[in-house]
């Protein structure tokens, strides 16, 4: 049997070609061109038996880049597992704004939640003067975070923290991409998120809004007087998260910024 035959034999509705594709070309370090010279070779039993594999994984939900073992962020190459959260292309958007509203010059940058660590460290890789600590409730995701940093030769401070638990310091930026998914929401997700990701990461009391409010609660505490804070929510909490950080901060502009796709992605005060 050709590759392209057994391609198509193993695809389906749960299972795209694409999906097959990507997750091959990675686990076999192919190129687009030496994958689609591939698809005219006779497939060998060896072959057969491994594609039949990650096929029933992607069937199963498994996503794509816990197979593979990392996720693309903001042009760097991520370690991921389900340890951690995959990171969306939304916070991309979220990193993008904080570049474009702040210049190079020497900040204290706080990232809460850093999971994989991929806001603070795509941060750290266009900033160099920028001091970025990173700070999570998993000590599993931190070790993530640390095998990321280490890879790309970035420096970053990492700690072990219950949003401001562990904390001390005060900083020029907070930003944070925390759990904010309430748990009667399950009916939005895919089943590849539901079974894979692991819910610390997705999921907050309070209607999604329970990290919220223990950052605005006590992050005066830990802001310069002109600081600023970057917020990732989710879809439907805009409004919430907008009168939470007016009530705390009534000197600093609140603002709710949409995603490409129309819908409140990001709330900023500053």
């Amino acid at each position: 049997m050709l590759w392209i035959e057994a391609v198509r034999q193993l695809s389906s509705n749960l299972v795209e070609p694409f999906a097959l594709e990507f997750v091959w070309r990675n686990l076999h370090e192919l190129t687009k061109l030496q994958w689609l010279n591939l698809q005219k070779e006779i497939i060998s039993e060896t072959e057969w038996t491994e594609l039949k594999s990650i096929a029933q994984r992607l069937e199963n939900d498994e996503p794509p880049q816990y197979i593979v073992g990392w996720a693309e962020f903001c042009d760097l190459k991520l370690i991921v597992d389900e340890r951690v959260l995959i990171p969306r292309p939304e916070t991309e958007e979220l990193v993008q704004m904080i570049l474009s509203d702040n210049d190079a010059s020497a900040r204290a940058v706080l990232d809460i939640g850093t999971g994989s660590g991929a806001i603070a460290l795509a941060l750290a890789q266009q900033r160099m003067q920028w001091k970025i600590t990173a700070v999570d409730i998993s000590e599993a995701a931190l070790e993530v975070a640390r095998e990321n940093a280490s890879k790309h030769n970035l420096v970053l401070k990492f700690i072990h923290s219950d949003v401001f638990e562990n904390i001390q310091e005060k900083y020029d930026i907070i930003v944070s991409n925390p759990p904010y998914i309430a748990f009667d929401e399950t009916y939005e997700m895919d089943q590849s998120v539901i079974r894979f990701e692991p819910d610390g990461a997705l999921f907050a009391e309070h209607q999604g809004l329970a990290i919220y409010e223990k950052i605005a609660e006590r992050a005066q505490n830990h802001l310069k007087p002109e600081g600023k804070i970057y917020l990732e929510i989710g879809y439907k909490q805009g409004e919430k998260v907008k009168a939470l950080f007016e009530d705390r901060f009534p000197g600093k502009t609140v603002n709710i910024h949409q995603d490409i796709f129309g819908k409140d992605r990001i709330v900023s005060v500053q």
